[in-house]
Formats: structure tokens, sequence, C-alpha cells
């Protein structure tokens, strides 16, 4: 016996990927992102998503809360890849 029914193909969903760079070291002005020694920037680690990210930012940036010339970013790398996205 045959089903007739249609089959549907699965749809396939394309996400962005969002890939954020978590970063720190100690800057020249507490008001900038420019960095002393850019060879000693502490790289946390490459995140799928803002959320984790900001969580990593977060745990950084409160260890070194009472040192003023220690600064932790977030930078978006899938905005450097795909400036038009």
């Amino acid at each position: 016996m045959s089903d007739n029914t249609p089959t549907n193909p699965p749809q396939e969903t394309t996400t962005r990927q969002r890939l954020n760079l978590v970063l720190g070291g100690r800057v020249k002005d507490p008001r900038s992102v420019e960095f002393q020694d850019p060879e000693s920037i502490h790289v946390v680690g490459v995140f799928s998503s803002y959320e984790l990210a900001e969580e990593a930012w977060r745990s950084n940036a409160q260890r070194t809360v009472d040192d003023a010339e220690m600064k932790y970013v977030i930078v978006h790398i899938h905005k450097l890849l795909e400036p038009t996205a």
C-alpha cells in the first residue's frame, strides 16, 4: 500500500554565526582602549554568542575591578568578518 501524502523536505534555517572575542590588559588611559603592551594582552577566548562573551568579560572585569588600568572588552568578530551583515 502506497502513502500518497506529500513529503516536505526538511527546512534549512540559516542563522549567522556571531563570534565574539573577549580580551583585556593594561591600558594607557582608563578612558581609552589603547593597551600599554599589546603583546601581553590576555585573550580570554572566542565565544559563539554575546551572552557567553559577556559572562566571560564580566568574570574577568570583576576580578580586576580594583585596578583602574586593567580593562577587558568584547570585540564583535562577526562584524569585522561581514561588515554589511
